[in-house]
């Protein structure tokens, strides 16, 4: 009866078991769809510094056009950018997603343990994660604001002298009286 008993427990445990047990690959999954957010934040800071250096180098021709069309031809300009922008931002959130695990979900499971998985898992499940993910773009936006006030004044005069060269080279006079030099701006706000 014993051994019956025995057997037929076991049999029970393994039955529930494989039912609760999750592979490495199930953990990484649950883990990748965690940091989704992050993954496609890193997409659309890349779309957004492309779309970016494409205005700023269309800015700068911007000036060959006669003042009487550049307003019309920098709008647009601004709206092909923009329909880049949004086009691009898609597209690489899309793949960001999928190509995320064969790069960070194998590493994953190459580096770590399936107990370190599951504490991972638990971290970014965790209502104190959750709290530090929602209260993120707050802390940002307050050292980026601590930055830029503790380090103008040694920033300032670099980006006048910037812009002084700057003008130099393109032949372009320094305006009388011209303004202050604009104030380095906080990082834009990103979620991690």
């Amino acid at each position: 009866m014993k051994k019956l008993w025995c057997a037929a427990a076991l049999a029970a445990v393994t039955v529930v078991v494989p039912a609760h047990a999750q592979s490495k690959k199930e953990l990484v999954q649950k883990i990748l769809v965690q940091q989704q957010p992050g993954i496609e934040a890193l997409a659309r800071d890349i779309a957004r510094d492309t779309a970016g250096r494409v205005m700023d180098a269309s800015i700068a021709g911007l000036q060959q056009v006669p003042a009487s069309k550049r307003e019309e031809v920098g709008k647009a300009i601004q709206a092909d950018v923009k329909k880049f922008y949004d086009e691009t931002d898609a597209l690489l959130r899309d793949r960001a997603v999928k190509l995320s695990a064969a790069t960070i979900g194998a590493t994953l499971e190459e580096k770590f343990t399936e107990d370190e998985l599951k504490q991972l898992l638990a971290w970014f499940e965790s209502p104190v994660n959750k709290k530090y993910q929602q209260l993120g773009p707050e802390m940002q936006s307050g050292l980026a604001q601590k930055l830029v006030a503790d380090t103008k004044p040694a920033v300032e005069p670099k980006l006048k002298s910037l812009e002084q060269s700057i003008r130099k080279q393109l032949g372009v006079p320094a305006a009388a009286g011209s303004a202050p030099a604009a104030s380095p701006k906080p990082a834009p706000k990103t979620k991690n």
